[in-house]
C-alpha cells in the first residue's frame, strides 16, 4: 500500500503504467485521477489550504466560514460523496451534528490496497448506514472500475440521497475552452436564485445541451462558459433508453479527456453546478473556478425534507430506498485519456 501526503493531507495511492489515483483517508475523496504521461489532473483542488475535517473548530471559522457547510469545504478535493444528504441539512439535522452533503464527505476511512484494487469503508454513525468502495484499476488499463455498496442499519427502510459530486477544476477546466458531453434529454434550471451571478433563467425546463438564459437567450452547455463571473445549476435527465449514462469533457489545451459510465437505472440524475469567481465569501473569495458534473439519484441538492416532499422530476424519482437492514451496490467507471477530439474519446 502506497500511503502519501497529498496537499498535507492523509491518503492512499494506486496506480499502473497510465494513471494515478489518490484518495484522502479523512473524507475518502478521490482526489487525483491523472494522466502520468502528462500529469494532468481534471479534477478539482481548491485554492485555499484543505486540512483534515476531524481537525475543524471555531477557530477556522475565519477561513472557511462559519455554517453548515464548512467542515465539508476545509477538505474537499475532487470527486466526494454525497450520502445520504445532497444537499443542506435542516436546521434541526446541523445542529445534530449533520452538514452538507452528510457524512460520507467527512468522515474517516479505513482504506486498504491489495493489488490492483483499494478498497475504502466507513460506518456513518448519524445516518446509521455503512458505506464500502472498491476501485480496481488493472495493469494497462486507462479505466477504474468503482463498486460502492451502502448498508442500512437499521430496523425501517429509508430513503436516501446518493450522489457523486465530481468536481473539474484548473488548469484543465478554463473558460470559453473545455468542452463536455452527456446522456442527457430533459433538463431544468433550478427554481431558486443559485448565485448572484446566476445568468441561466430560474426553473426553465430545456433539452440538454441548450440553456435557457435570463436575457431571453440560449447557451450550448457543452462549452464551459467565457463569462468572466458566473454560477449555475441545472438538473438533467440521463436518457431513459439507454441502459447505460455517462459524461465526457476535454481540454483542448491538453488533449486530455475524463469520462464517467453509469448504469442510468441507478443515477438517473447528472446536476452540473457552476462556480466562476462569484461566491465572495470565506473559502471561495472570488477565486474558485470550477464545474461539477454530479450523477446521482436526485436531481437538486435541497434538504431531506424538500427531496421527499419533490418526490419525482419529469416522473422519475427523486431519491432511492434502502430496505431494513439491507444493502444496495452499484458500479461505474472512471477513465482519463488523450483523444484529438472530445468525440474520438471511446467510452
Amino acid at each position: 500500500m502506497s500511503e502519501i501526503l497529498y496537499r498535507n493531507r492523509r491518503a492512499v495511492q494506486l496506480e499502473n503504467e497510465h494513471v494515478e489515483i489518490v484518495v484522502t483517508r479523512e473524507g475518502g475523496h478521490l482526489a487525483v485521477i491523472r494522466d502520468k504521461a502528462t500529469g494532468v489532473n481534471p479534477l478539482w483542488s481548491p485554492p485555499w489550504p484543505t486540512i483534515e475535517p476531524s481537525t475543524y473548530n471555531s477557530v477556522d471559522d475565519k477561513v472557511y466560514g462559519a455554517n453548515a457547510e464548512s467542515r465539508l469545504l476545509s477538505g474537499i478535493l475532487g470527486h466526494n460523496l454525497c450520502l445520504d444528504l445532497f444537499g443542506g441539512p435542516s436546521p434541526e439535522e446541523a445542529a445534530a451534528g449533520l452538514g452538507v452533503h452528510g457524512e460520507g464527505s467527512v468522515n474517516e476511512y479505513d482504506i486498504t490496497v491489495a493489488g490492483d484494487t483499494l478498497t475504502q469503508r466507513t460506518i456513518l454513525q448519524l445516518a446509521h448506514l455503512s458505506f464500502q468502495r472498491t476501485i480496481q484499476l488493472p495493469a494497462g488499463s486507462r479505466r477504474a472500475t468503482i463498486t460502492e455498496t451502502v448498508e442500512n442499519l437499521d430496523c425501517c427502510d429509508r430513503p436516501i440521497a446518493w450522489t457523486q459530486h465530481v468536481t473539474l477544476g484548473p488548469p484543465f477546466l478554463e473558460r470559453g475552452l473545455t468542452q463536455f458531453r452527456a446522456a442527457a434529454t430533459k433538463s431544468q434550471v433550478i427554481d431558486a436564485s443559485f448565485s448572484g451571478a446566476g445568468y441561466m433563467k430560474p426553473g426553465a425546463e430545456f433539452t440538454w445541451p441548450m440553456v435557457p438564459t435570463i436575457n431571453g437567450g440560449v447557451e450550448d452547455m457543452q462549452v464551459f462558459t467565457d463569462r468572466k463571473v458566473s454560477g449555475a445549476f441545472s438538473t438533467h435527465l440521463m436518457d431513459p433508453e439507454r441502459e447505460t449514462a455517462y459524461f465526457s469533457a476535454w481540454s483542448p489545451t491538453s488533449g486530455i479527456a475524463i469520462a464517467y459510465v453509469w448504469k442510468q437505472s441507478d443515477f438517473p440524475w447528472l446536476g452540473i453546478w457552476e462556480e466562476n469567481h462569484g461566491r465572495d465569501v470565506p473559502p471561495w473569495n472570488g477565486q474558485s473556478l470550477t464545474r461539477g458534473m454530479e450523477f446521482g439519484a436526485s436531481p437538486f441538492p435541497e434538504s431531506r425534507r424538500g427531496m421527499i416532499h419533490r418526490g419525482s422530476l419529469f416522473g422519475v424519482p427523486g431519491y432511492r430506498w434502502v430496505s431494513a437492514k439491507s444493502a444496495v451496490t452499484v458500479t461505474y467507471q472512471a477513465l482519463v485519456q488523450p483523444v484529438a477530439s472530445i468525440d474520438d474519446l471511446e467510452l
